[in-house]
Formats: C-alpha cells, sequence, structure tokens
C-alpha cells in the first residue's frame, strides 16, 4: 500500500518524539508499504522569524508570508526541519531523501487567494508529478516533502503543510494519508475526542466554531483527500506514533478518523 505521514508540531521539536515518528515510519516501509513523509516546522520557522526580528500573523490557521518569510521558510523548512527528519529516519534503519515541492517540479504552486486579505507568497497546490517519489520508493527509499513549491511565476511559496499531505496523497494514489499530531484528535464543544467524524460533520464543526486555527486546514486537507480518492484518513497522536505499523491490521483506539459523508 501506498501511505503518506504528515508530521508537525511538538513531533518535530521532541527528539524522543521525533525518535519514535521515524521508527513507525521504518517499521511502516519494512512491512513492504511505499510510505511518503510531509512535514511542518511552524514552532521552528516562528522561533527563527523572533530571532530576526520578524512578527508572524496568522489567518484561518495560515502564515501570512512576505518575501522575506518565504526566504526564511525556505532556510528553516527545506534546510534544518527537513534534515533533521532524513536523519531520524535513517537512523530508525532505512535511507530517506529530502525534498521540497520545488525540486524536480514535483508539486506546482499558485498563489493562495484569501478574502479580504493577502497571504503574500502563501500557495496552493495546482499540480503534481509523482514520478519521483516513485523513483525513490522503486530504490528502498523513504521521500521526505517539506511544504515548499514553485509556481509558474518561478517564486516559492510557503505551502500548509496539512494541504501540502492531501495533494501529495492524491498526487500518489495513496491508500492511506495519516496526520501525526500534537493533539489527541478531533475535540467536540465539550473537549472530547471524537473519533469517527464525516466530512458533512466536518462543515458543522466549523461553522459552530467548535475547531478554529490549525485544525481548520487540518480538516479541509482531510475533505479534500477523501474527495481526490485516498482512502482512509485519520488524525493520530504524535505520541502514540507506534502504532503506525498497526494501521490497517488492529483496531486503533486513539484519534480521529475522518471519512466521507
Amino acid at each position: 500500500m501506498k501511505i503518506v505521514v504528515k508530521i508537525g508540531g511538538a513531533a518535530l521539536e521532541d527528539r524522543a518524539t521525533l525518535r519514535k515518528c521515524a521508527q513507525g515510519i521504518v517499521e511502516l516501509a519494512s512491512d513492504g508499504h511505499r510510505v511518503a513523509v510531509v512535514h511542518g516546522g511552524g514552532s521552528a520557522l516562528t522561533r527563527t522569524l523572533k530571532l530576526l526580528g520578524k512578527q508572524s500573523e496568522f489567518v484561518n490557521g495560515l502564515r501570512v508570508t512576505d518575501a522575506e518569510t518565504r526566504d526564511i521558510a525556505l532556510m528553516v523548512l527545506a534546510g534544518i526541519v527537513n534534515k533533521s527528519l532524513v536523519a531520524a529516519i535513517g537512523a530508525a534503519g532505512l535511507p530517506a531523501i529530502g525534498l521540497c515541492g520545488g525540486d524536480g517540479a514535483a508539486f506546482r504552486a499558485r498563489k493562495k487567494q484569501a478574502p479580504g486579505c493577502d497571504l503574500g507568497f502563501v500557495g496552493e497546490i495546482c499540480s503534481s508529478d509523482p514520478r519521483w517519489l516513485e523513483a525513490i520508493w522503486s530504490k528502498g527509499g523513504i521521500p521526505v516533502l517539506s511544504s515548499l513549491a514553485l509556481g509558474a511565476d518561478g517564486e516559492y511559496y510557503n505551502i500548509n503543510a496539512d494541504q501540502m499531505a492531501a495533494a501529495c496523497a492524491a498526487a500518489c494514489h495513496a491508500d492511506s494519508l495519516i496526520f501525526l499530531t500534537d493533539v489527541p484528535g478531533v475535540k467536540d464543544a465539550a473537549g472530547a475526542v471524537i473519533p469517527w467524524l464525516t466530512t458533512e460533520e466536518v462543515g458543522t464543526l466549523v461553522a459552530d466554531a467548535v475547531v478554529g486555527g490549525g485544525m481548520l486546514p487540518k480538516l479541509e486537507a482531510c475533505s479534500q483527500a477523501l474527495n481526490k480518492g485516498v482512502g482512509r484518513v485519520r488524525i493520530l497522536p504524535a505520541a502514540q506514533a507506534e502504532i503506525l505499523s498497526q494501521f490497517y491490521f488492529a483496531k486503533v483506539q486513539c484519534g480521529t478518523e475522518v471519512t466521507c459523508a
């Protein structure tokens, strides 16, 4: 099976959690699955921007990205964050190849439009070419993608990592898309984790302001992936990444599975 795993949040910041995620990914690949990894790195980017005297501004969970912020995102996301994850997967036992969406024109971007706001160099994926992922898989490697892509204007665009993961899963006709996060799952109004959630119910949660912030683009990405033919989509806590290899063969008790309405 083809499985796309998206890693974000504290999983990239905490060494022990990162090792656990890397081990889970390697176990999946060792079981014969073709695994691609997409990562965020927003915390590291925010921290670096602050060190350089730049404040971060978000609109509906998306970072407003001027040219300077975009260049710093390239440095942080396609640089230290990507290579740290490549190293962690390598240490867990399999070779990983780090890429960003612009490499080999694997993913092309267009400027993302937001009502009443110019997000700057924030993009959305408009086309993809999965042959480089296939090439890495054919040699026994694990592709590791940072969420940046080139536009037709030759400019790099910052892509929300959840939406990059959905685009990656759709492009390679993945059987499953798994989000490893620093939250236990999608929560209802009472704060309880919702184990099963349809795309229709997602719309209700958003309309009722039960979910917001960074969960908005994540749930939008879940719906996009399902609508484009990805078989299963689940949000799991990164702290329990050891269950990755059991995902298809045992009942997973944690997290939230998003299904078509």
